[in-house]
């Protein structure tokens, strides 16, 4: 069985490229056809008019011939290929006209541009002299775009314009040229009406299938820009409004705990390993600087150990700092274990007691919504340091039914209500407020002077 191992791979491999090699056998067989013809013909004028003044014999010839001609043919393919994108458009030249359109769709920004490069495509390849691009609305009236260039007399073929908005690539032949849907939007079409000086031949099963496939990339780039414009509308008319909607605010916290996560792993790659180090080399020299004696050596010695604790302090503090930017333990196992070690680390080193309490809360919530319900706690938590002037702070986080409540409550100063707005610049509540949006749920507070501070968040599941 182990010898058949490598006959198996082998067999894998060559499978796996025998696309390839077809593909390159078929495309020297089409060289070795366009070839040998002309070559049979050449070596037979020279060889009938006896043009060729070198020794050689016609064999020698015809392979020689044979040679030159596949090469000139497979090369100027290649180079065709290479430069089908540089090169002037050429009439009945479909498929690199389909590719160059397909790329300078990329770049279009509105639907001029998309008519406009349509346009000019059908007349590099087409044998058509002008092209025009009309709206159709529901009630069958007809709105011409160009308004730069002349109107046509268009009205000479309104029953074939209510015929056409059938579907997207429907085609309809006239005396001097074609109309085609090209796209709609709301009920209205948009067909492109082609007309040439002269009487043209009737479009040929090639043409059609060309101008069909053209249609179908026109409908879906006109999709594309049409929903650029109205999100870009939707934007201005925000902006003047001066509010931000949910999914926008949801996508700027997105990008905050993004950058927040950059952040606590650029620092703990880089400064807290660099500080780990300096520490140890530090404890290396203070274990070797013991054994020496010297008459300064207890000062020096105390310098020493003050710098290793200042280093533990850092290191400890980078520590933290990197699992405040990304707590890791929110994303391994889940709101409540990031929020009882949160707890954990914050009584530590904070003057009042904290009571936490998850036991009723079982909801399953995406990550960005915990993410957020954890900055939330985590900003409560912070004003309760700065300002609260506290000894009890508690904390609930309840799921009922379909509903998700956080209550935060502490003994401390509190603040009048009636100076809310400058209040919740130094407290940090417009953010808290501002997190409670992209949640799309609801925060009520209570608080005055001297009686303390309480907030209920509702949001639903």
């Amino acid at each position: 069985m182990l010898v058949l191992i490598p006959f198996g791979l082998v067999y894998q491999f060559v499978a796996n490229k025998m696309f390839d090699i077809e593909f390159i056998l078929g495309r020297m067989r089409y060289y070795t056809l366009l070839a040998i013809i002309p070559t049979l013909l050449t070596v037979g004028a020279l060889v009938w008019f006896d043009l060729v003044g070198i020794q050689m014999n016609p064999a020698r010839q015809t392979v020689f011939i044979f040679v030159v001609m596949f090469s000139v043919f497979y090369f100027k393919e290649v180079i065709d290929f290479k430069f089908r994108l540089k090169r002037f458009s050429e009439k009945f030249n479909y498929q690199d006209s389909i590719f160059k359109y397909t790329q300078l769709m990329r770049s279009v920004t509105s639907l001029q541009q998309v008519f406009k490069e349509l346009k000019n495509t059908i007349l590099d390849v087409l044998l058509v002299s002008k092209a025009y691009t009309f709206e159709i609305a529901p009630d069958h009236k007809v709105i011409y775009l160009d308004k730069q260039v002349k109107e046509p007399d268009w009205q000479l073929y309104e029953k074939e314009f209510e015929n056409v908005t059938s579907e997207i690539g429907k085609i309809i032949e006239v005396n001097q040229g074609f109309l085609m849907k090209v796209g709609e939007r709301g009920g209205s079409s948009y067909v492109l009406l082609c007309l040439s000086n002269i009487n043209t031949p009737r479009l040929t099963r090639d043409e059609i299938s060309w101008l069909k496939t053209l249609s179908f990339y026109t409908s879906v780039s006109m999709e594309n820009v049409m929903q650029i414009e109205e999100l870009m509308e939707h934007l201005k008319d925000l902006k003047q409004e001066g509010t931000n909607p949910i999914w926008l605010k949801k996508l700027m916290f997105a990008i905050e705990e993004k950058q927040r996560s950059d952040l606590a792993r650029d620092l703990h790659d880089s400064v807290l390993q660099d500080l780990i180090s300096l520490k140890r080399q530090c404890e290396l020299f203070l274990a070797d600087f013991k054994k020496d004696d010297d008459p300064c050596r207890e000062e020096v010695q105390d310098k020493l150990v003050q710098m290793n604790e200042q280093m533990s302090d850092v290191i400890s503090m980078t520590r933290e700092t990197c699992h405040e930017l990304r707590p890791q333990l929110l994303y391994d196992l889940g709101l409540v274990k990031a929020l009882s070690k949160l707890v954990a680390q914050q009584q530590e080193r904070v003057p009042f007691h904290i009571r936490l309490n998850t036991g009723r809360f079982t909801a399953s919530l995406d990550l960005d919504s915990q993410l957020n319900l954890y900055r939330i706690i985590q900003e409560f938590l912070s004003n309760a340091v700065k300002h609260s002037q506290a000894t009890e702070v508690l904390i609930m986080l309840i799921s009922i039914q379909n509903k998700i409540v956080l209550h935060y409550e502490d003994d401390g100063v509190g603040f009048d209500q009636e100076k809310t707005n400058e209040h919740s610049m130094s407290m940090g509540l417009s953010g808290i407020k501002e997190r409670v949006r992209a949640l799309d749920g609801r925060l009520r507070i209570e608080t005055s002077e001297g009686k303390g501070f309480k907030a209920d968040i509702e949001m639903e599941l």
